[in-house]
Formats: structure tokens, sequence, C-alpha cells
């Protein structure tokens, strides 16, 4: 019974050291009698129990490693305390085990000293605008040491950059500085504007307003002309039907009680006005200037340099 049962207990530990099931996103390491064998693969594998044995047991997921703080010395020797974080993946789990002691830390001692060197190409101002050189340059330079360690460097990533209080305080003062002078600068931008809005309008309604007094000089002098001549054609109608009214019957005796009808009121208006009156001395003399006014009624217009008509 008590055979039986060592039996049953080997067999169990035969069986258990011989079927070994790798998770996903597994690599295990075997050797053989001491001495590497093969990588065994997710999935259900088989081991001689004794003779081989499980050594390392790695994951392939990608693994965030924090990068301890440290202290840089940018290129104007100014101190700058730096931490990160890296990102890798063990893509071959052969050199993994057996090309480095520990490439946690040996990933992790490369990231520190490639930063330093990096940070120490760069002036203060610089490493705060470039960070994606930085952690380009920090990939790249792992990516070819970890090759020999099995491990692939995905990405390197600068979590905080923290410079010195003195430093500190001085950058907010020149930022406060370039703060202001942009107002300033943006305030006398306004102003310049305004006034060249300003001279501009001015110009503008100045313009305008010369534009509307020559429109309205040119109005008013066609309105005068047109005015005129108006006014000499309605005198040139008038005279036209005086003179066609004239020559018909009765015309003439018509005209004579009109010019004496004239000359008597303009007596009697300068009776009224002046003290002194200047009469004519008879009568005679009155009818003699209707006549004259008749006999000039009475001759034809002639044009220049013709002969009148008899």
């Amino acid at each position: 019974m008590e055979v039986a049962l060592i039996v049953a207990i080997i067999v169990v530990i035969f069986v258990a050291r011989t079927f070994r099931i790798v998770p996903q996103q597994h690599a295990w390491v075997v050797e053989r009698l001491g001495k590497y064998d093969r990588t065994l693969t997710p999935g259900l594998n088989f081991v001689v129990p004794f003779i081989e044995r499980v050594a390392y047991k790695h994951s392939l997921k990608e693994i965030p490693l924090d990068v301890p703080s440290q202290v840089c010395i940018t290129r104007d020797n100014t101190q700058l305390q730096v931490d990160g974080i890296l990102y890798f993946q063990i893509t071959d789990a052969m050199r993994a085990s057996y090309g480095s002691s520990n490439y946690v830390i040996a990933i992790t001692q490369l990231a520190q000293t490639t930063l330093r060197s990096v940070i120490g190409k760069m002036e203060l101002d610089k490493t705060f605008e470039e960070r994606d050189q930085i952690n380009a340059s920090v990939v790249n330079s792992l990516d070819e040491a970890a090759l020999n360690w099995g491990v692939k460097v995905l990405r390197y990533e600068i979590k905080d950059l923290t410079p010195p209080a003195e430093i500190l305080r001085s950058m907010q003062a020149q930022i406060t500085a370039e703060r202001e002078k942009r107002a300033l600068i943006a305030a006398s931008e306004g102003r310049r504007q305004e006034q060249i809005n300003i001279a501009t309008g001015e110009r503008e309604a100045f313009i305008a307003r010369s534009e509307g007094a020559k429109q309205a000089e040119i109005n008013k002098a066609q309105g005068e002309a047109a005015a005129i001549v108006a006014v000499a054609e309605a005198t040139a109608s008038a005279i036209r039907q005086v003179a066609a009214a004239i020559g018909e019957p009765g015309g003439e005796q018509a005209v004579q009680l009109k010019v004496a009808e004239r000359a008597v009121d303009a007596f009697a208006q300068l009776a009224q006005k002046n003290n002194t009156l200047i009469v004519p001395s008879s009568l005679s003399e009155v009818s003699a200037l209707i006549g004259s006014a008749m006999a000039l009624i009475k001759t034809p217009a002639t044009r220049p340099g013709t002969p009148p008509v008899r």
C-alpha cells in the first residue's frame, strides 16, 4: 500500500513536470542539463522531467519602466531635475535570459546616462522646446544597446523638467515682461490703426463734401443758364406776339394808347417821389414823344449790314 502511494506521488510529479501550459504573450526558456535548449511558446508544451527545466519566464507584453529623477546639467551650466518613463518589450526571450544579468537595471541606467548626455548639449530654453527631440534621442541610443539584451525600446517620455527656484523666478519675470511688451505693442498698433482710420474717414468725408459742392455749383450754373435761356425765349416770344398784334387792325392805336398811359404814369410817379418836377413846356412835346415811339415801332427790324426796307 505504501509502495503504491509512493508510485502514485511519483507519477503525479512526473506528469506535473512533463506538461507545461504557457500563457498567451509569455515565453519560457528551457534548459537541458544546465544548457539552453529551446523557448516554449504559448499553449501546451512537454518538458522531460529531471533532465529539462524551465529556467526563465518572460512576459512579452509592453512594460512601462519608471526612470528615477536625476539632476542634469545643461549647456549653459544650469541644473535641471528630470524624470521620465520608458516603455519596452521583450522580443527575444533567450537573449533577455542570458544577455544581461538584469536587463531592467541596465535599461534604467542607460536611459539616465543617455538623458544626461542629450540635455548637456542643449541650453535651458531649448530643453523645454525640444522634448520630442530628447525623447527620440534617448530611444535611438537605448534601442541600439538593448538589441543584445533581447529588448525593444518602444518610446521614452519626459514626465517633468524642473529647474531651480531662482531660474523659475527669472523665467516667470521674463514671461511677464514679454507679455507686457506684447500688450504695449498691441495697444500702440491699435492706436495707430485708429489714427489711420480717422484720417481715412476725414479724407473721404472731405472728398465727398468737395464733390457735393462741385456738383451743387454745376447744378446752380446749369439752372441759371436754363433760367436765362427760358427768360430770353419768353421775352422773344412776347416780342413776337406784340409785333404780330401791332400788325393787326387797330394795333397801332392800341400801342399809342399804351405809350400815352405809360408816359402819364411816369409823370405821376415823378410827382409823388420828388419835390422837384421837370415837366415839358407844352403838351405838344408829349405827343411828339409818342409819335417818335410809334415811328420806331413801325420801322421793321433789319440785320446789320443790310439796308432798311422802304
